[in-house]
């Protein structure tokens, strides 16, 4: 038996365990999960998703994959850049979420280019340099092992293309940073239960946001992860990051 440990959230538990907790979780809210991320940043998750799109300098016919992508939102903006000569990937480890992007993508016509595969982002079912770039949106801190995560991410990318991840993180200014715990462990709990019905999957949110790695950290765990060139942007004075580097 496995008796490494992880966090959940703030809980320390069997690493062989997380993956099962984590599936719970995003079974829970998969229905009201984009509902969810437009009630907790007032909308603003668009625009920084934006950004990621904007960052991956795709262009017609190249290929791209978002890991921990379920609901598609960054891949219907990534599949508006490589347009109908080229392919999308939205790759996920729990089916409900890709159920929901699925649904989605149907609603609006959008399928054309567009893949759903089931999978881990520690063990990336695709061969290597197969992408022109990967991106993972507020999905990276979900993953038991980041550096495996990442190292898998920078394998199936070309030579040139970029790994860009956008995750909550950790404020500037200690103003910001207690107003924000306050916001993150008292409203964010209780709108999660008013509209999902499952408060435990909005405590595990900001608990797991806490414990995932600062800014400078991040940048480090994908350089050793073999990219280049990182660097980040915060947004909102660190509330999230932009980290973006470079396969060589």
């Amino acid at each position: 038996m496995n008796d490494k440990m992880t966090y959940f959230g703030d809980t320390l538990i069997p690493e062989d365990e997380k993956e099962k907790k984590v599936k719970e979780v995003f079974d829970s809210v998969a229905s009201k999960y984009d509902l969810m991320n437009d009630l907790m940043s007032l909308g603003t998750h668009r625009l920084w998703k934006r950004l990621i799109a904007s960052e991956t300098s795709l262009r017609p016919g190249q290929r791209a994959i978002d890991v921990a992508g379920g609901t598609a939102d960054i891949a219907m903006l990534m599949a508006d850049r490589v347009g109908e000569t080229g392919s999308v990937v939205v790759y996920d480890i729990n089916s409900e979420m890709l159920k929901v992007g699925r649904d989605r993508c149907v609603d609006r016509g959008r399928l054309r280019g567009i893949e759903f595969v089931q999978g881990n982002a520690e063990e990336i079912s695709f061969e290597d340099n197969t992408f022109h770039c990967a991106t993972v949106g507020f999905g990276i801190r979900n993953v038991t092992h980041l550096d495996r995560a990442f190292k898998e991410m920078a394998r199936v990318v070309k030579p040139g293309g970029k790994v860009i991840c956008l995750e909550f993180s950790h404020p500037e200014s200690g103003l910001v940073k207690r107003l924000y715990d306050f916001y993150s462990f008292n409203v964010i709990p209780a709108v999660g239960e008013l509209v999902t019905g499952n408060r435990g999957a909005y405590v595990y949110l900001p608990e797991s946001i806490r414990k995932f790695p600062p800014q400078e950290e991040l940048k480090k765990i994908m350089e050793g992860a073999g990219l280049f060139k990182v660097r980040y942007s915060n947004l909102f004075n660190g509330i999230a990051a932009l980290h973006v580097g470079v396969k060589v």
